[in-house]
């Protein structure tokens, strides 16, 4: 049975949100992705609110098992980190009131788990999660992207679709990583049978 995650990019003025369908065989499915904004002209309160109710919105229509949130990094713009954490902590919130597990997932963790390398850019995230999907494109803008692969990503990492999977840390031997797998296994065209869906616009 397929087990669905929400995935969180958080963010003041854009909040990704992506919800997939895992089934055992750790295949992805799309369900649906957004991304919430907020104009900088409103008040914060007001912007929290309105993110809030985008996001409550997406748990309540959804129904995710299982909600993965990018952990928060200091940068240098402090400005930009606070409004991160803070739309974080609100996320954080919702889902603890719909009884629902939470996970953060550090920005090296959700690339190791997608690409199979830590330090890949977003343009390779994006390919990546494009391929997963089964997409037609590449998800746009690139919170979209990054939503769905924190969502791909904790279901990868944790095992949430059934078993365990093995980290890049623990692999011997040159083995691939379910990421480099599926990666190998898109390039071969394996998928090639499969008709591309377009993303709802």
């Amino acid at each position: 049975m397929a087990v669905r995650v929400l995935g969180i990019d958080p963010g003041l003025t854009r909040c990704g949100v992506g919800v997939v369908d895992v089934a055992p065989n750790r295949t992805a499915t799309l369900v649906d992705v957004t991304v919430l904004r907020s104009s900088p002209d409103l008040p914060l309160e007001q912007r929290l609110l309105l993110l809030s109710r985008g996001l409550e919105e997406m748990m309540d229509r959804h129904k995710p098992a299982f909600v993965a949130i990018e952990r928060v990094f200091a940068q240098h713009n402090v400005r930009t980190v606070m409004g991160t954490a803070q739309i974080s902590g609100v996320a954080l919130l919702l889902a603890a009131q719909r009884g629902l597990t939470v996970t953060l997932h550090t920005p090296s963790e959700v690339k190791a788990a997608i690409t199979g390398y830590g330090s890949a850019d977003k343009a390779q995230v994006g390919a990546m999660v494009a391929r997963v999907l089964g997409l037609s494109e590449v998800p746009k803008p690139a919170d979209a992207a990054d939503a769905l692969a924190l969502a791909i990503c904790h279901a990868w990492r944790t095992g949430a679709s059934g078993g365990t999977l093995p980290t890049t840390d623990g692999l011997a031997g040159g083995a691939l990583t379910p990421a480099q797998a599926a990666w190998r296994a898109a390039e071969r065209g394996a998928a090639a049978s499969a008709v591309p869906r377009r993303l709802k616009r």
